[in-house]
């Protein structure tokens, strides 16, 4: 095992396979980040997603995908640079990491990359007790999906963070409001069709707890750029209630349950779900 991985997985304390599974990607997500910093990647683009929360805000649940949206519209953006930015880094840190590049159709919005390595030899490589080992097959693989936004809706604000390991470096971030937005925007709009995101449920209670401020424009921006908002009339909280209130009730509660327990330390932390817990909730969202 590298000094980097031995120093960082101290953090997490893992004690069963899954917990390994999840602090060896988060490791990857902070080593990543650091390898996109590098190339100078956040002069033009910003982190956002749930894995902003969690690294950057303390986001008490893990999660598994690396979002991110250019500053401004560029059709012609090129992602390859960053991708192996990555891949070395990643290397000098002592995991061994393939990087597999998307673009379904020229046209779209968004560009995919997915970082995978082999949980049974990143579990050798860090000198994983034996027992855990015998119940990996060859095949699993801890997987990172990475998405860029190349075409943003406006008016969101960013800002720079600063994290310390695996070295002092900083990340460009959506400001928390615009967070929530694009939270909310994922919550609302999200097809039925979808398995239900519990992650979308569990970050909307943290982002109310902490009384970050929603950003409504912002909201209403990517509603209208997504197709699911179109009256000439700005978007309000009435309105913004009302579809919250619809969501609510058509949420299958259980699949949010299910989706969510792989991502918590602690799976109490979800007994009080309740349709009637997350109507309560709304009164207290605040708006900017």
């Amino acid at each position: 095992m590298t000094a980097t991985i031995e120093s960082l997985l101290k953090n997490y304390n893992p004690k069963s396979k899954s917990d390994y599974e999840n602090a060896i990607q988060e490791i990857m997500q902070e080593i990543a980040l650091l390898g996109m910093w590098r190339a100078k990647f956040f002069d033009h683009a910003a982190f956002y997603g749930g894995t902003a929360l969690r690294i950057l805000h303390g986001l008490e649940r893990f999660s598994e995908d690396l979002d991110f949206s250019l500053l401004a519209p560029d059709p012609a953006f090129n992602l390859v640079p960053y991708l192996k930015a990555i891949e070395e880094e990643l290397e000098l840190s002592g995991l061994a990491v393939s990087v597999e590049h998307r673009i379904k159709h020229p046209e779209e919005s968004i560009r995919s990359a997915f970082l995978k390595t082999g949980t049974l030899e990143t579990f050798i490589r860090i000198g994983l007790d034996e027992p855990l080992k015998k119940h990996t097959q060859s095949n699993e693989v801890i997987k990172i999906k990475l998405e860029i936004d190349i075409d943003p809706p406006p008016g969101f604000t960013t800002e720079i963070r600063y994290l310390s390991k695996p070295i002092p470096f900083s990340v460009r971030t959506y400001v928390p409001e615009d967070l929530f937005a694009g939270k909310m925007h994922e919550l609302l709009c999200r097809p039925y069709k979808v398995r239900v995101k519990g992650r979308d449920w569990y970050d909307f209670i943290w982002y109310v707890a902490k009384g970050f401020p929603l950003h409504l424009a912002h909201l209403e921006a990517r509603m209208r750029q997504s197709g699911h908002y179109s009256p000439e009339a700005p978007l309000t909280k009435n309105t913004f209630d009302h579809l919250l209130r619809e969501k609510i009730q058509g949420l299958k509660l259980d699949n949010a349950k299910e989706d969510i327990r792989r991502f918590i330390r602690d799976p109490r932390e979800i007994e009080g779900w309740s349709p009637e817990f997350f109507l309560s909730l709304l009164p207290k969202i605040q708006f900017k």
